[in-house]
């Protein structure tokens, strides 16, 4: 990643062109388990596991810095979720930055989790999660919902981007140890993002949002990634469990099947959503 993968990310000329990138690598480096039944939900792709749980969800919120990602090219890191939990996984689209800037891309997960709602789903049958990107929405997300007394039965999130005014420490610190993603272009997508919108905008920004009365919540992030502190901070406001894992690039998830800890960290997911979906019900 530090020699490949960086170097093509500081250097992808539009949006266009790291979504394409993206889209054509996606399938080659993760690894989608078989036995999935893979079918279209009202806004949502949902992958359901053979001998699904009843009444257990997860809506999925994918990453790729508002710029790349789709159900398809995170069909995998969703399908080994819903395999290791036995959950149906809900995987919605939402508009990337090139095609329509903020509040669109929270304006469609909140229309994706209405939607699992008037399918006959409660908040307490759902666990929300999301990386980077995606797990910015997740937690702006949260704070909507339980605003609305919407509390779900819980909340993942792998390496969350929560704060858009870029002000975390970890940025710089980590500048040079992340091996994956480059700061300069981390400021070019919030700008291109948010369009003149004000990044201190809870919607934008979660680190700045009110979590009253949250559900349990897991944060997994590398020691060395530049949001670290993103994810302290967000475990701070809504009482997380944080995991800091040595030696792991961003959303080392990804990877399960084919990277011992990533197989680790989603293992370890996989008890919290039982556990959670376990709580709710009591």
């Amino acid at each position: 990643m530090r020699w490949a993968v960086k170097p093509q990310l500081e250097k992808s000329a539009t949006p266009e062109t790291a979504y394409r990138s993206f889209e054509r690598l996606a399938p080659l480096l993760f690894s989608t388990p078989r036995g999935l039944e893979v079918r279209q939900e009202g806004p949502a792709e949902c992958l359901m596991p053979e001998g699904a749980v009843p009444d257990r969800a997860i809506l999925y919120l994918h990453g790729g810095a508002f710029v790349a990602g789709t159900p398809r090219s995170y069909r995998a890191i969703a399908g080994r979720l819903a395999r290791r939990t036995g959950a149906r996984v809900f995987l919605p689209d939402y508009p990337h930055l090139q095609e329509a800037p903020f509040p669109a891309a929270p304006d469609a997960v909140l229309a994706a989790w209405d939607a699992l709602l008037a399918q006959g789903w409660r908040p307490s049958d759902i666990v929300i999660a999301g990386d980077s990107a995606g797990g910015n929405l997740v937690f702006g997300l949260l704070a909507d919902l339980l605003a609305r007394g919407q509390r779900p039965a819980g909340v993942v999130g792998f390496s969350p981007w929560g704060d858009l005014t870029l002000s975390g420490e970890s940025l710089a610190a980590n500048a040079a140890a992340d091996p994956l993603i480059p700061v300069d272009r981390m400021r070019e997508a919030v700008a291109l993002y948010l369009d003149g919108a004000d990044p201190r905008d809870p919607r934008a920004s979660p680190v700045f949002a009110d979590f009253p009365d949250p559900p349990p919540v897991l944060i997994q992030v590398g020691a060395d990634e530049v949001l670290r502190s993103d994810a302290e901070r967000l475990a701070e406001k809504t009482g997380a469990k944080l995991e800091i894992w040595p030696d792991v690039p961003h959303v080392w998830q990804m990877f399960d099947g084919r990277l011992p800890e990533a197989n680790a960290a989603m293992r370890q997911v996989a008890r919290f959503v039982q556990t959670s979906f376990d709580r709710a019900r009591r």
